[in-house]
């Protein structure tokens, strides 16, 4: 994007091409990947280290390898980051792994959303199935195991109906685990409303 003068900013002006940011970085090749039985295993490559190193994402193997979340891995691929291969060597695309993935997570588009714009926010975002949940955020350049996650989110399509038992679980949830609770509404475009829920004695 140029300025009022036509000049580009200083930091797009040696872009390539070929080069990718994530998360503020810059990486000049794709890693590339593979899924296997609903497993994304990306190869031992110092782009697939920095990228954890970045920003926590996957998880390294003993190996040396990067083992990456289908949330993740759906991100990636839109970034034009991940180049993802099945076993036969055949290339997936965005759409193609959106469907296996959504096959093998529910309500994988709601959660998908909120994800990317966690992401695409700069927060780091991961799984908190052991917590009851279906994500844990960290504020803005902590990472995990530095610091204890901020906030527990449930994403929500804005046309689900919930119970206020239901709701009441998930605020037990966030107080149980010292977090604070936050919904993630989607809507039919995709977009995210956040709602942090606090508890008020009278």
């Amino acid at each position: 994007m140029a300025n009022d003068d036509g000049e580009l900013p200083k930091d797009l002006k040696v872009l390539k091409a070929k080069d990718t940011i994530i998360d503020g970085k810059r990486f000049k090749e794709k890693i590339k990947a593979t899924l296997s039985d609903g497993r994304v295993v990306a190869e031992k490559s110092d782009e697939s280290r920095e990228l954890y190193n970045a920003s926590r994402y996957g998880t390294i193997l003993p190996d040396g390898k990067l083992q990456l979340s289908l949330l993740e891995t759906l991100y990636l691929i839109e970034k034009n980051k991940l180049e993802l291969k099945d076993s036969k060597n055949k290339l997936i695309d965005f759409d193609s792994f959106l469907k296996k993935s959504s096959k093998l997570e529910p309500n994988m588009w709601i959660r998908y959303c909120v994800f990317k714009d966690m992401r695409d926010r700069g927060y780091i975002i991961k799984t908190a199935l052991k917590f009851g949940a279906d994500f844990r955020v960290y504020d803005r350049g902590v990472k995990p195991g530095e610091d204890h996650a901020r906030w527990i989110i449930y994403p929500v399509n804005e046309s689900t109906s919930m119970t206020w038992y239901d709701f009441s679980a998930k605020n037990r949830v966030a107080h149980s685990t010292k977090k604070k609770l936050m919904m993630g509404i989607v809507d039919d475009e995709g977009d995210v409303t956040y709602y942090e829920i606090k508890w008020i004695k009278p």
